[in-house]
């Protein structure tokens, strides 16, 4: 995929002598580690070894081949980075209209706007947004997140259980999807539910050793069904699903999600939201209720 064209490809080689080889001022310990640290990603994986294999390869390779959203913010990380360098050495910026010209970029990628040091944005830039309009947790709450769904494998089945159902809650909140905890109505148990896109989805959470079965999933899909017709569902196994899950179900009103999912949106800089968005249309075009997100975004 094509984030940038050529010609925002060159104010990003201005910013960081990406064509050159090198990165500012990064060795290629701290280069994997900003990576890391920012991003969430091996920037030393063979996906993004071309070439030489140099800091500025893998940095074009990057840009290149992760989602809008992931360069986004490694674009503004990279903007943060260079700007406090530059402020403590004293330095003028040299590159025309660069915070303005960056900032475009980001935003057009989905991310928010650079923030802006010792140079003065426009007001429409520094305009604050609606809150519906802001995409996304901060990263520190991101890696809190993605800390707290590890730190359950170490718990005993029965209050892990529990935990996960709340650990879900919080992280669906993170993304202002407007998640509820889980509640009783006459009859029946719903872990949960959430807002995306103006449709209310019923939430079913299973983190057990074996994989969910087609017996479970009919049995989420008759809660959903009693329900009004735009009522929609998601049923989340840690563990997966079984073959016969597959073979056997045909989902009406249901999407699917595994544990691997959840750590992939926490750990690869994707945004739950847009998950979302393409599980639905895969199971709408595909009549398949489960893609794993790394299959949707490779």
């Amino acid at each position: 995929m094509a984030n940038l064209r050529p010609i925002e490809i060159k104010l990003v080689d201005e910013l960081t002598g990406m064509s050159s080889g090198y990165i500012l001022d990064f060795s290629n310990r701290t280069f994997a580690e900003f990576f890391q640290d920012e991003i969430g990603v091996d920037i030393y994986d063979e996906a993004y070894n071309e070439d030489t294999g140099s800091k500025g390869k893998r940095l074009r390779a990057f840009l290149r081949k992760a989602q809008p959203l992931a360069v986004a913010r490694l674009l503004t990380a990279l903007w943060e980075y260079r700007e406090i360098a530059r402020i403590e050495a004293g330095q003028e910026e040299t590159i025309h209209n660069c915070w303005a010209r960056l900032s475009d970029i980001v935003e057009r990628l989905g991310g928010s706007a650079l923030p802006s040091h010792d140079q003065q944005p426009p007001e429409e830039a520094i305009a604050t947004k609606p809150e519906a309009e802001r995409h996304g947790p901060l990263e520190t709450e991101r890696q809190k997140l993605r800390d707290e769904f590890l730190q359950l494998y170490g718990m005993s089945p029965q209050p892990r259980g529990y935990a996960f159902e709340g650990f879900l809650t919080r992280l669906f909140d993170a993304w202002k999807l407007d998640a509820r905890g889980g509640f009783r109505n006459t009859g029946e148990q719903i872990d949960g539910s959430f807002v995306h896109t103006n449709e209310v989805y019923l939430m079913e959470a299973k983190w057990q050793s074996e994989k969910t079965n087609a017996a479970t999933l009919h049995a989420f899909q008759v809660k959903v069904s009693e329900r009004p017709l735009w009522a929609r569902g998601m049923f989340i196994s840690y563990e997966g699903f079984s073959d016969d899950a597959f073979a056997a179900f045909s989902s009406r009103q249901i999407i699917l999600m595994d544990g691997m999912d959840i750590l992939d949106i926490l750990s690869r800089g994707l945004h739950l939201d847009e998950v979302i968005r393409e599980k639905l249309r895969h199971a709408v075009e595909r009549k398949k209720p489960f893609a794993r997100t790394r299959e949707l975004f490779p």
